[in-house]
């Protein structure tokens, strides 16, 4: 898992780096901050699901808040990367379902565990 994520952030350097060498240099239009940002919380889905796991082989219990608040970062990354000229309203409307189920199943769990 280390290795995917040394990976990740060397993938994040180089979409950075191919988008700044490309004509205009130096600019970055709003779709090259896009991919950057979308390699950037790949990473970050990365060294979560690498915290799951070492929580997991420690415990022997599965972490079910931190394994929802994981679930909710990559249906996150969609939402931030969505290009809505090429998307339909179908893949929107079931994103937004995926989003308030999993935003209502870490309330409960929050509010479960407050108690």
């Amino acid at each position: 898992m280390v290795a995917v994520i040394v990976w990740e952030i060397g993938d994040v350097i180089y979409v950075l780096y191919q988008r700044l060498i490309e004509p205009p240099f130096l600019l970055l239009s709003i779709s090259d901050i896009l991919a950057t940002f979308g390699a950037f919380l790949a990473v970050l889905i990365a060294i979560e699901i690498f915290i799951n796991i070492t929580l997991y082989l420690k415990t022997d219990v599965i972490p079910v808040k931190l394994v929802v608040a994981t679930a909710l970062m990559p249906i996150s990354r969609k939402v931030i990367i969505f290009n809505f000229e090429e998307i339909s309203p179908q893949l929107v409307f079931a994103t937004g379902v995926v989003v308030l189920a999993l935003g209502l199943t870490y309330w409960l769990i929050s509010k479960d565990s407050a108690k």
